[in-house]
């Protein structure tokens, strides 16, 4: 006769409070398909610089992230060191793995296998937990989430089946339930909610994979842009002077994100709604404009004049960037950071005047131009920082 398992050995699988801040190996693991799966979202932009193309790229990154946020999410709950959780990791990676190879044509033939994957990834995450958790609240927490998904699936799905002029709306019309689901507290009317502070996250997991996420999406733009020029010809003095911008420009966006949300998650504010915000929502932004950059730097190391759509990708990453930046100090922090608005404004009034005179404008120039704005925001920030770190010793 077999017994049931108990609430106990059910919620075995859950991360102890001994290494509840630490990234273990496996997450690690998952995370790298996740630098080919950026250098796809690139490519897809790269092919199509269009409306049309930048829409399709931001519907695809929204499904990637979502998959990748909400598996960081669960593993802040799940002990990684047990053999379950690991493998349970691979298979969200491989499916994760199924959406990247489908991103070049998610919107054609290879439709079914991106959404086949996204929702299986989105309904496997919640069954997992709310068998481990069972008779816990986070266990109710996920079953609530579980009925968003489903909810969402019901656009992904038609968005799969129905004529291609259709799709784009019906996947907008997906993205948008799936990341309202938190601000929505995941309520479900005549059956319940699950509102943010009933969610027990760890502020510092939470932060240290968002930081190896970003890094990450840093490190497809190397493969971008090394890539851009390991097969030209000759080596001369104005492409190693591009790529030296181009390495400037991710170093630079390296040391702002570093100097900024680098630190310790201890500080500012650790309640779970603000934790959602900083990093569900925040970094989506900050990891979109990462990718933004790559295929900028791409399209100015082989592009010799410049084009509207150059100087809107160019200017586009920073900008997109920023934004997460201003969301990010406003959850954690509660104020606005003029600098980053300062910084957006120059941005903008760089894009207008490099549209304007574009075919006077030499492609370097721009790149010197969004690279001196970045680089004087990373400065303010550093110095910043560390002016406020000398006066908490001090007092």
């Amino acid at each position: 006769m077999t017994v049931a398992p108990s609430i106990t050995s059910r919620a075995s699988l859950a991360r102890p409070a001994a290494r509840r801040s630490r990234v273990a190996p496996v997450e690690l693991f998952f995370d790298l398909v996740y630098v080919f799966a950026a250098v796809q979202l690139a490519q897809i932009l790269l092919g199509d610089l269009s409306c049309i193309g930048a829409l399709q790229t931001l519907i695809l990154f929204a499904a990637v992230w979502w998959g990748w946020n909400y598996t960081a999410w669960a593993m802040n709950w799940l002990d990684p060191l047990r053999t379950r959780v690991q493998l349970l990791s691979v298979v969200l990676m491989l499916a994760a793995l199924g959406m990247a190879v489908a991103i070049p044509t998610a919107f054609d033939e290879r439709v079914w296998l991106f959404v086949g994957c996204y929702l299986f990834m989105g309904i496997l995450r919640p069954a997992v937990m709310m068998l481990a958790f069972a008779g816990r609240q986070l266990a109710r927490n996920y079953r609530m989430l579980l009925l968003w998904t489903l909810f969402a699936g019901v656009f992904w799905i038609l968005g799969a089946a129905a004529p291609d002029q259709w799709r784009i709306p019906l996947w907008l019309a997906a993205v948008v339930v799936d990341y309202a689901a938190p601000l929505a507290r995941f309520r479900v009317p005549f059956v319940g909610s699950a509102p943010m502070h009933l969610w027990d996250a760890d502020a510092e997991h939470l932060a240290r994979r968002n930081r190896l996420v970003f890094v990450m999406a840093l490190g497809q733009s190397i493969l971008l842009m090394g890539g851009a020029v390991a097969d030209r010809t000759p080596l001369d003095l104005p492409l190693v002077g591009s790529l030296s911008v181009g390495f400037a420009s991710l170093f630079v966006l390296w040391w702002n994100y570093f100097a900024l949300a680098g630190s310790g998650a201890e500080h500012g504010d650790t309640s779970t709604g603000a934790l959602r915000t900083a990093f569900a929502y925040a970094h989506a932004l900050m990891v979109l404009g990462a990718v933004l950059v790559a295929v900028s730097i791409e399209l100015r190391l082989t592009h010799g004049t410049l084009t509207p759509a150059i100087v809107l990708v160019t200017t586009a990453g920073p900008l997109v960037y920023l934004a997460g930046n201003l969301m990010f100090l406003r959850s954690r922090f509660g104020r606005l950071a003029r600098s980053r608005v300062i910084a957006a404004v120059v941005l903008v009034l760089i894009t207008g005047a490099a549209v304007a005179l574009r075919e006077a404008v030499p492609v370097a120039a721009l790149s010197l131009a969004v690279l001196s704005v970045t680089t004087t925001l990373a400065v303010f920030t550093a110095v910043q920082r560390r002016s406020a770190a000398h006066a908490g010793r001090a007092t």
